[in-house]
């Protein structure tokens, strides 16, 4: 036990103290369950804690490796073991390293088509802050590969003497950064967090030039790495499993650009604009700016420099820089049935905007299941989120959009919610759709998320317990005064059936807060419901100071008492933070 002096008034100090962490009433309870039994503890992780044969043996092989507090003694094997005290049992539980909330390996099927997976999306990769006037750099392109993001969006435009290629957010003050830079630190860091497939998408604003130059760079910078399909068109995509290590590129085959560019601008001249949003149109409306974020768009004078008669332009240019491309992609044109359309010999990418998902889901929400159940789906932030925060990922992950592109330094609620989604599998970036998803019925029928769903699983949680903010903060970091007064906010984040927030009362004046309050949630899909976790200090003439925060999976949650780190707003893991929890489903 320790004690904390705190200065008030200027003259006075006042002493408190901190009692070290006790075990709560359960872990002492389970302790005496088996504290005779020398195997004890194999049964205990199999059987309380639910752990498979095979991550019983490997748990309790990290266990052998010694460790402080004694706990290698739990895991000996011979009937003449010691019996564990409660303290070595105690560290165990509370241990993150040995005891995790969820698995750390990948564990489900990575050999079904691409389109099956949820994958950890980027949007405008390189930009270090608002989509304004912030700079362009490699730097958050390498952050966001090693916080294990496996889709990279660049923005290509020519530099000003129009001999090379630029990366930057067009139309803006944003600065550039030469492309040649990104692929140098994209190839470095591509598989520094994962092993599986890295997507590139190239949102193009080139002349056919500098496309031929941009192919050359693409193949010399990543060699055997780069993914180069089969000229044939693909009626699947490829599984992760066939691509482990491998670089792919998605984009718009040239001429297929051009000739969107044709149609659009044949329709701008038809006078019929006002009319295209009452007929379902998704076509962009530059007085709505939420409808669009300003990418796949060539201005008036790209189209006109480039030479789309040319028939080198069609044998060479467009040859070299498309057969790169292993994911054809493409925005709405015509109207929304039409732009979702199933093609059964051609798989393809579509982009639509949050705005323009949202509209999709009202009026064709089983369209776009149907749609994303072979092909994908990429979502990306409306134009006007200028300060790079993000949207609700929710409407996307329930109607199969595979790709749901995120502000990565956006640190707002929402970012936490993705970091916290792909935490699963192993974070490898890749998490397999629910099976909901890509059933479809004898008539055709597919899964609704706005059908009143009944209770498919019941999720109780109970926090015990938080610890370390003594290892990781300083005494006043929360109250200049006297020690914390923490509580924690417990919650689901899912479809708006499961979507609740809870919290335990207010441990006042507490470096180790000891709330052993359980909640219940009612589940209709668990498959996406993610747990919300976060530690706050209550301050009653001010904001409350955050302390801590996580995004758990509500399906990979491990059963039994469980050791959970915290993370920072930005979803870094604390180095010592951690609650005492417990999972259990019915």
């Amino acid at each position: 036990m320790g004690s904390y002096a705190y200065k008030y008034c200027m003259c006075f100090t006042r002493k408190f103290r901190s009692p070290d962490a006790q075990p709560p009433p359960d872990v002492r309870a389970a302790h005496l369950s088996f504290a005779s039994d020398a195997h004890a503890l194999r049964r205990f992780v199999a059987g309380v804690q639910g752990e498979s044969p095979a991550d019983v043996d490997r748990i309790l092989a990290m266990l052998s490796g010694g460790h402080s507090h004694g706990i290698a003694r739990l895991v000996t094997r011979s009937p003449a073991a010691s019996t564990p005290t409660l303290e070595d049992f105690f560290a165990f539980l509370f241990s993150p390293d040995l005891n995790p909330p969820i698995a750390h390996q990948v564990h489900q099927d990575m050999s079904a088509p691409f389109s099956h997976y949820f994958v950890f999306t980027g949007h405008s990769s390189y930009l270090t802050g608002n989509q304004l006037n912030s700079d362009s750099s490699d730097v958050p392109i390498v952050k966001a590969l090693q916080g294990g993001v496996r889709v990279i969006e660049l923005d290509m435009w020519p530099n000003p003497s129009k001999d090379n290629v630029d990366i930057l957010h067009g139309g803006t003050l944003t600065a550039p950064v030469e492309m040649i830079k990104c692929l140098k630190s994209i190839k470095e860091y591509a598989f520094c967090a994962s092993n599986y497939p890295l997507v590139i998408t190239l949102e193009d604003h080139l002349t056919p030039d500098l496309q031929a130059k941009v192919a050359t760079m693409l193949t010399e910078t990543f060699g055997d790495l780069l993914f180069v399909p089969n000229p044939d068109p693909m009626k699947e995509f490829p599984s992760p499993a066939s691509l482990m290590k491998r670089i792919i590129i998605s984009t718009k085959p040239p001429q297929e650009y051009k000739e969107f560019l044709k149609a659009e601008n044949n329709r701008s001249g038809s006078g019929n604009i006002a009319e295209l949003p009452d007929q379902g149109s998704l076509r962009r409306i530059d007085s709505n700016a939420d409808e669009s974020d300003g990418k796949d768009e060539l201005d008036e004078q790209d189209e006109e420099d480039s030479d789309e008669d040319d028939p080198k332009f069609q044998q060479d240019t467009a040859c070299e820089y498309r057969k790169l491309i292993t994911i054809q992609a493409g925005k709405p044109k015509g109207h929304l049935r039409d732009a979702l359309k199933v093609d059964p010999d051609k798989v393809r990418r579509l982009s639509l905007s949050e705005t323009q998902l949202a509209k999709a889901t009202i009026s064709h929400g089983a369209e776009v299941i149907r749609f994303t159940q072979k092909n994908i789906l990429r979502v990306y932030p409306k134009g006007t989120r200028v300060n790079s925060s993000n949207y609700d990922p929710m409407n996307a992950w329930t109607h199969g959009a595979q790709m749901v592109a995120f502000n990565m330094q956006g640190h707002d609620k929402a970012l936490r919610l993705m970091q916290g989604f792909f935490r699963a599998n192993g974070g490898c970036g890749y998490v397999k759709k629910p099976d909901f998803l890509l059933r479809t019925g004898p008539n055709g029928e597919v899964f609704d998320p706005k059908a009143s769903l009944s209770v498919k699983k019941t999720l109780k949680v109970k926090v015990y317990m938080g610890d370390r903010w003594r290892m990781d903060f300083s005494k006043t970091h929360f109250d200049a005064f006297s020690p914390p007064d923490f509580y924690t906010k417990v919650g689901i984040a899912g479809v708006k059936a499961d979507s609740v927030m809870k919290k335990t009362r207010v441990i006042e004046d507490q470096w180790v807060p000891m709330w052993d309050e359980e909640f219940t949630f009612l589940l209709t899909v668990p498959e996406l419901a993610l747990l919300r976790v976060e530690v706050q200090e209550y301050d009653m003439s001010e904001k409350h100071d955050f302390g801590g925060q996580t995004v758990l999976p509500v399906w990979e949650l491990k059963q039994g008492i469980r050791a959970v780190p915290l993370h920072d707003r930005k979803g870094v893991r604390y180095k010592s933070v951690r609650l005492l929890m417990r999972f259990d489903f019915v």
